[in-house]
């Protein structure tokens, strides 16, 4: 790709970034209107004053928020997901890839949970996109999707949750750098991915992610739907893997 046609697609990708942000404000409002069960920290940031990164509730909760028939679709063909498609356990998370819980649970707990539950076929997750940080927080879940429609999702998703914890907020994440974090993760054709940061039925699908997690009653990130329990904010190992055997041992499987 030319420079010139590379500064259009930056151009593109920013300007998807503030239509998702004029967009996302009024749906980020109506989340904020609804009662959560969980503890926040002292905002780090002017942006992080309404919707902030979550530490984890002093217990899951079954009474709040609530969760649509369907919610685990189950995908085969699911880039963003982990897991056997028929794993009696489904981990549904909401994260932005600028929270820094989100990507303490990325870098820290998710590892144990897949080797003591994906990999062994147990538990299935599911990604979904809940970008609340604003515009760079959106052009990253772009990013992210346009990562895995060349089969590194979740090597894009390493990278940035290793570049996710910054002294006093959130990362600084530019179109520079989102195209960087390409490189590093392996993605094969840097050019396809630029382009498809300003890909307007993947910011669709993205808006659709947003707004599930605020019909579900989600107001902040990490948020997690472990079968039929909400779990909320990133928290530690032991904490899911009591929820995760709970829900074996409800669906008959023995540990």
């Amino acid at each position: 790709m030319t420079e010139p046609s590379m500064k259009s697609v930056r151009n593109k990708a920013f300007a998807t970034g503030v239509a998702f942000g004029a967009g996302a404000t009024l749906l980020i409002g109506l989340a904020a209107q609804q009662t959560v069960d969980m503890n926040r920290p002292a905002p780090a940031t002017q942006e992080a004053t309404t919707h902030q990164s979550q530490q984890p509730s002093t217990t899951p909760t079954r009474e709040n928020p609530t969760a649509p028939a369907g919610l685990a679709r189950r995908d085969p063909n699911d880039v963003m997901a982990l897991g056997r498609v028929d794993a009696p356990v489904v981990i549904v998370e909401f994260a932005d890839y600028r929270c820094p819980f989100c990507s303490h649970f990325e870098q820290t707990i998710l590892p144990q949970i897949r080797s003591e539950y994906i990999d062994k076929g147990l538990v299935r997750l599911e990604y979904r996109d809940m970008p609340v940080f604003g515009q760079q927080s959106a052009a990253t879940a772009m990013a992210g999707r346009a990562a895995g429609a060349q089969g590194k999702f979740w090597e894009y998703m390493d990278v940035v949750a290793a570049n996710g914890v910054v002294e006093g907020g959130h990362p600084d994440l530019t179109t520079d750098r989102l195209i960087a974090f390409a490189g590093q993760a392996g993605v094969p054709d840097i050019d396809t991915f630029t382009a498809a940061l300003s890909d307007q039925a993947t910011l669709e699908l993205i808006k659709a992610d947003f707004t599930l997690a605020q019909q579900m009653g989600f107001s902040g990130v990490p948020a997690f739907w472990v079968n039929d329990t909400a779990v909320i904010g990133a928290q530690p190992f032991e904490n899911f893997s009591k929820v995760i055997d709970l829900e074996l041992k409800q669906a008959g499987v023995p540990r």
